[in-house]
């Protein structure tokens, strides 16, 4: 069953993370993924920031590069829209969530018709995990990790 993927889960597919092997075993069990127009843009500024800063080896920048590219060529991408804009302006409203996290749930609530329950949304990002559940989804993975990062914390 296709599940929605936030960029934080799919930045720590891109670049080795501590979530980064239970990551790998959500989307070995199901590969087809959807996301929001905007989270292409968001994983690329992970990979050039880890690039800017050294952290990110000039072998696994071409090896996440292509993990990007092959990853969202086969996405179902929901775009901009004034429904997801509006769905996001809820969101913000009834949930702690900045901009870009309330427009990743709403895309995910609109992909759904607005019938969450029984849908997968991958996420790392704490608030939008806690916002995601109370909205209805199944959010994944079922557990963090205490001292996982999110790797969106610094864009």
């Amino acid at each position: 069953m296709v599940k929605f993927w936030d960029a934080s889960a799919l930045a720590s597919l891109l670049v080795r993370e501590a979530m980064t092997g239970i990551l790998n075993e959500v989307a070995a069990a199901d590969p087809a993924i959807a996301i929001w127009w905007g989270t292409p843009v968001e994983c690329r500024s992970v990979l050039a920031r880890r690039e800017r800063e050294g952290s990110l080896l000039t072998g696994n920048a071409v090896a996440a590069h292509r993990a990007f590219e092959a990853l969202f060529s086969q996405a179902q991408e929901i775009p901009p829209s004034v429904i997801v804009r509006d769905r996001a302006i809820r969101l913000v409203d009834v949930h702690d969530l900045r901009a870009a996290d309330a427009l990743q749930l709403a895309a995910a609530l609109v992909w759904t018709r607005e019938r969450p329950a029984g849908s997968g949304f991958v996420c790392l990002d704490r608030r939008l995990r806690a916002a995601a559940g109370r909205e209805g989804f199944d959010v994944l993975p079922a557990l963090l990790s205490e001292n996982a990062p999110c790797p969106l914390d610094a864009t």
